[in-house]
């Protein structure tokens, strides 16, 4: 069955890679971002991929305005309704340990904005049948040393889903997590030490993977399991030692 899928943060890779596929199957999409006049572009682009309809909305995560009318935008769409959400922000740890300042808008744009909107959009989802798609990451498995301010917005994240998970299933609709570790986008472009980095589109696929298949949790690429199972391992004595 097509349905309208709310797209937060729709200028990202994995976003725009998410989006063409769900064009590919037919969907509706909302693509709500700061950029409109770049989404417009994607719009058109996903109208001729076989969208169903596409159109733009002003969204930001730290301009509480725009969420509540995404809202309503979205309560005019009709059938199922899908919200994928792929905004995030990750600057550097040492940035932000040099001007605490900056904390805020991190957790506005990987966690509180989020949560806001998805959670203005949830009541129409349990009216309609639907989906909600969060992507998470890695980095939220455990804090270190590189990164543990977004790791804990990310963690603040995983857990908002979990608990959204239990709410929307009572009404039939469904929220997926999905745990990206290094994907090829803007946001790693440059950072030392990566590997096994993914390509979008590769994620994008798993995440329609997961959706078609209900699934809770899941990690993209799957090997990224095994990677976090074994941190998640080492004694916190030992861990604390390590430079990762």
């Amino acid at each position: 069955m097509s349905a309208c899928w709310v797209v937060l943060g729709a200028s990202s890779a994995m976003a725009r890679a998410f989006s063409r596929q769900a064009a590919a199957r037919g969907h509706s999409l909302i693509l709500a971002g700061r950029d409109t006049l770049d989404l417009a572009r994607d719009a058109a682009d996903a109208v001729a991929r076989g969208a169903a309809s596409a159109e733009v909305a002003v969204w930001d995560t730290r301009l509480p305005e725009t969420h509540a009318a995404l809202a309503a935008l979205a309560a005019e769409s009709s059938g199922p309704l899908g919200v994928a959400v792929f905004a995030g922000a990750m600057p550097e740890q040492a940035v932000m340990d040099d001007d605490p300042s900056l904390i805020s808008g991190l957790i506005s744009d990987s966690f509180s904005g989020l949560a806001e909107t998805v959670h203005r959009l949830a009541p129409l989802i349990e009216a309609r049948g639907g989906t909600v798609l969060g992507i998470g990451s890695v980095a939220g498995d455990r804090g270190r040393l590189g990164n543990y301010l977004y790791g804990a917005a990310k963690a603040a994240f995983h857990t908002y889903l979990a608990g959204l998970r239990n709410r929307l299933g009572r009404r039939g609709a469904h929220v997926v997590t999905v745990k990206p570790g290094f994907v090829d986008t803007a946001m790693t472009w440059g950072l030392p030490g990566l590997f096994l980095v993914a390509a979008p589109e590769d994620v994008a696929r798993a995440c329609w993977r997961a959706i078609d298949k209900k699934r809770n949790v899941i990690y993209a690429p799957w090997f990224w399991m095994i990677i976090m199972l074994i941190i998640r391992l080492v004694p916190e004595r030992i861990f604390k030692r390590l430079k990762i």
